[in-house]
Order: structure tokens, then sequence, then C-alpha cells
């Protein structure tokens, strides 16, 4: 296993490429079809890509947004993503969103809404079911797939409704950083008397769908508190939520090995794979056999 590590690493350097453009490089292009650039907000000029198996036929549909502080970022940076999901038989929405700072959180958030009021619209011509619609993000794309879990107002400004989402995955995600301290954040979730409408953690009613939390305890970026927070307050208000989290896990690496090449150093995609099947089968939610907490080793 270390061997395809070492080797992406090689790779990397020789070519003076990121890791994710590596990724993208090795994701296979069978198995499924790739739509690119579909409209979805003319208005903004935004455009998804969507990601669908072959002979896919009433699937799960999973809406993915990416992160990077919500500053930067272009859905063509997760082909290895999108592929990776298309493989466990997932029609994938993969969507561009204005960021920061052409526009704040708010129009970000917006942004999402849209992109997952197209899904439910248009999934069934892809081979999706509507009905069947999970979120899913990475650190700031974890952030805004919970807030439009927890805060039904965007979906609804757009002509849709949070009970659309049969489920939601947090990979390192943004939930509770209240006091903000940088300047750039403090103007993209300001001002400042407005902060507390900016965190997912004070949204929790205990009447969400699903939502699987995953953390590295040693992710130098967005702590780890944050899903130990979030997860608390659902628990505490009676939804359902379950977390996975392990001691030995960096901010990216969590979601490289969502990665087909990557998958046998991390059960992540086992995870992920898991969860949107049961949720979207209208299965109950199990929780962790050791209660809201399941922390898993790694090599």
């Amino acid at each position: 296993m270390r061997k395809i590590f070492t080797l992406i690493a090689a790779l990397t350097l020789l070519a003076g490429c990121t890791s994710q453009e590596v990724l993208n490089k090795l994701a296979s292009d069978e198995g499924y079809s790739l739509s690119s650039n579909v409209a979805f907000d003319d208005a903004s000029n935004l455009k998804l890509d969507v990601y669908a198996p072959d002979n896919a036929k009433n699937a799960p549909v999973v809406v993915f947004f990416y992160g990077a502080r919500w500053e930067e970022g272009k859905k063509e940076m997760y082909k290895f993503v999108g592929q990776a999901l298309a493989a466990r038989g997932f029609v994938t929405v993969v969507p561009d969103y204005r960021l920061y700072p052409q526009t704040k959180f708010r129009g970000i958030l917006s942004d999402n809404a849209k992109a997952v009021r197209w899904a439910h619209t248009y999934a069934g011509r892809y081979g999706g079911d509507p009905n069947k619609i999970v979120v899913m993000g990475h650190s700031a794309g974890a952030y805004n797939a919970a807030m439009l879990t927890l805060d039904p107002q965007y979906l609804k400004a757009v002509g849709g409704n949070a009970s659309w989402l049969r489920g939601m995955i947090g990979l390192a995600g943004a939930y509770d950083f209240l006091p903000i301290t940088d300047p750039d954040l403090r103007d993209l979730f300001g001002p400042p008397e407005h902060y507390d409408q900016s965190q997912p953690v004070l949204f929790v009613d205990g009447h969400n769908p699903p939502m699987l939390l995953m953390h590295g305890e040693n992710d130098d970026n967005v702590p780890a508190k944050n899903s130990h927070s979030l997860a608390t307050r659902i628990q505490k208000a009676g939804g359902p939520v379950e977390t996975v989290f392990y001691p030995k896990m960096s901010h990216r690496w969590i979601l490289e090995t969502l990665a087909t090449r990557l998958q046998p150093q991390a059960d992540v995609m086992l995870y992920v794979n898991e969860f949107v099947k049961r949720v979207t089968n209208g299965s109950t939610p199990q929780r962790p056999p050791s209660g809201l907490q399941t922390t898993v080793p790694q090599p």
C-alpha cells in the first residue's frame, strides 16, 4: 500500500503537479459517462459536471461540494472524486459556485442550493433517482453541505425543500468555528452581529436527515473539534448522526483516499459507500457500536 503512496508522491514531484492533478490523471475514464459544463445557473454563469455510471437506473445521487476555504477551487480538480463515487454506482454531481470575494457565505450557499435543485430536477436524465439525494463535501464544502442540511432557508429560497435530502456526508468539515479572527473570514461571514447565523451547530434541531461526519484527529487545517461539536449537538437533540474519527489522518488525505488508486490506504470510501446505499434505501441509520463515536486506527 505504501508503494502506491510513494509512487504518487514521486510523480507529483517529477511532474510539478499537485497531488490532486496526479490523482485526476490516474482516474479511469471507463465505467461512466462524464457530462461536462452543464449550466445550472445562467445568471451567475455557473456550471457543473455529472459522472453517470454506465446503465445507471434509479441510482443514488451524490452532490459533492469541494472546499479550499471558500476562496478557490474548480470542479475539474475533482475528477478523481466523481469517478470514484460513480464506480460505486452513484450519479455524482460536482458543481462550481461563486467564491469569496465575489460573494459572501449566503451567496455561496444559494449557489449550492441551486445545484441541488438542478440535481432534483434533472438527475433522472442521467439514471439518478431525484428522491435519493445525498449532499457531501470536504472542508469548506462540508460546511456548505451541513448548512443546506440543517438550515432549510437556502433550499426553500430557490424553490426547493430540505426534505429532498436523504443524508449528508462531511469530510473534515468546519461546523463550529466562533470566534472568527481571520480578516477575510470575518468579511466572508460578516457583519459580526450575524456571525451566529453562519454556524451549522446553531441550527441543530434534531430533525435533520442522517449525517455522517468523518475527521482526522491530527487535522491542522480544520480541527476535529468541529465534527465532535456538531455530532454532540445532534445527538443531544435526538437527531441521527454517525461519526468516524481517524487518529492519523490529515486534512487533505481524508479526501484523497477517496481516489480509486488510494482506497486501499484507508476505509473512508467504504464508510461513504455503505452510508449512501443505506440511507437512500430507506434503512434505519445504525449508530456506531461504541455510541456516538467510532475511532478507526490507521496503519
